[in-house]
């Protein structure tokens, strides 16, 4: 596990937003902590555990657009329609087809890992901030060597997500403790922090056009 990179990748995309929004000087630590408690709860949201008055406790799935090479009977896909005649009606290469076949046509996904990096941004972001002890290179080091110890038997999310949450209000003094449970939260999602580094720097570029475009 290697955090450098992501930690200089924020620092970019941190010292960019200051620049562009002119935030230099500005006390930022505590929005940056609120915005991570209002990602955390958009997480736990798309997750959907914690929902006992609903029937659907699984992470919603969305459709994904159908890879290029996708075919339809033998041949690639280069049509797919739908209209509404009182009721939806799909048609794939000019071919009516049923809702099954077409919703066989794409890939699903839940949003439950783009949240979670997202929170992560946040994280990082807030390691900046607090300079991650008087010696960012050590300390980062000295992570990375918690984070490869021993994991809590700890199977339950709710009370993962309490306890970071809980880990917010002790930034400076719970900062490791913080990034040592969402490493194990993310875990406990399903994620392996191959898939959690690379979700991560996609989305750190998707962030850098936003601020290009003014967002």
């Amino acid at each position: 596990m290697n955090l450098k990179p992501l930690f200089d990748k924020q620092r970019e995309l941190d010292e960019k937003i200051v620049k562009q929004k002119e935030l230099k000087g500005q006390e930022l630590l505590n929005k940056k902590i609120l915005a991570l408690q209002v990602e955390l709860g958009e997480l736990a949201n798309e997750w959907r555990g914690f929902k006992f008055w609903s029937d659907d406790q699984e992470p919603k799935k969305y459709q994904k657009k159908p890879a290029v090479e996708r075919k339809f009977d033998g041949e690639y896909i280069t049509s797919m329609e739908t209209e509404y005649h009182g009721k939806y009606v799909y048609f794939v290469n000019g071919y009516r087809v049923t809702k099954e076949t077409w919703d066989s046509l794409f890939d699903y996904e839940t949003k439950v890992l783009e949240e979670y990096v997202d929170c992560l941004h946040f994280i990082l972001s807030i390691g900046w901030e607090i300079h991650v002890g008087d010696d960012p290179e050590m300390d980062i080091v000295e992570l990375e060597d918690c984070l490869r110890g021993e994991r809590s038997e700890s199977t339950d999310l709710i009370l993962q997500f309490k306890y970071i949450y809980w880990l917010t209000s002790k930034i400076y003094s719970g900062y490791k403790q913080l990034f040592f449970a969402f490493v194990e939260l993310g875990e406990l999602l399903g994620f392996t922090w191959d898939e959690i580094e690379q979700a991560y720097m996609k989305k750190n570029a998707t962030n850098h056009e936003r601020q290009a475009n003014g967002y």
